[in-house]
């Protein structure tokens, strides 16, 4: 069975401002471009969007080009993947610590059954081990956070602050604006304006 795929709208191939869902199976996008890539097309190509953004702390700075944004929303991006990353290293660290915690009740267990080389054999070998080389998970993802992800962190926030005034969601923003049927219930720009 086929998973349930992931909407990924397209630009409909009249060359109409109206959008066309593409489904994309196994949950992932179509192609690499996919949703960045058809709406920056859409956007050079001339079609209307002003305002281009939902609101003030969301505008993209007067000379900044569709191209700059659209690089800027996939560094965006891949910022989420790298936060969806990190959580995973959380999920990680969480279970591999309770995992470690259920050796206590091994080994009372298979010593109340008179294995007790069984017992010894996990309480020695398993029962608070290195995950890796001198690490223990808590020790992985200090290092992650310290290192690679922060790094990440810091880049992405420099490219913004010089190429956004330090906005973010300029992207995202624009393409709500285009996306959305203004005036319409459930389609308002912000929270404020949803009364």
């Amino acid at each position: 069975m086929v998973p349930l795929p992931v909407l990924v709208w397209a630009h409909a191939r009249s060359g109409s401002p109206r959008r066309a869902p593409v489904f994309a199976a196994g949950g992932g996008f179509r192609s690499r471009r996919s949703a960045f890539g058809r709406c920056a097309h859409r956007v050079s190509r001339g079609v209307q969007h002003e305002p281009r953004s939902v609101d003030a702390g969301h505008s993209r700075p007067d000379d900044a080009s569709d191209e700059l944004v659209a690089a800027v929303g996939r560094l965006g991006e891949a910022v989420e993947y790298i936060e969806r990353v990190r959580g995973h290293l959380y999920a990680f660290h969480q279970l591999i610590g309770h995992a470690d915690l259920l050796l206590d009740e091994v080994v009372e267990g298979l010593q109340a059954a008179g294995h007790d080389h069984l017992a010894n054999l996990v309480q020695d070998d398993l029962l608070g081990a290195n995950v890796l080389p001198g690490r223990w998970t808590f020790q992985i993802v200090e290092e992650f956070d310290d290192g690679y992800y922060a790094t990440f962190k810091a880049i992405e926030k420099r490219v913004r602050d010089e190429t956004m005034q330090g906005r973010r969601h300029v992207y995202e923003a624009e393409m709500k604006e285009r996306r959305r049927t203004a005036g319409r219930p459930g389609h308002e720009a912000t929270p404020g304006d949803a009364g």
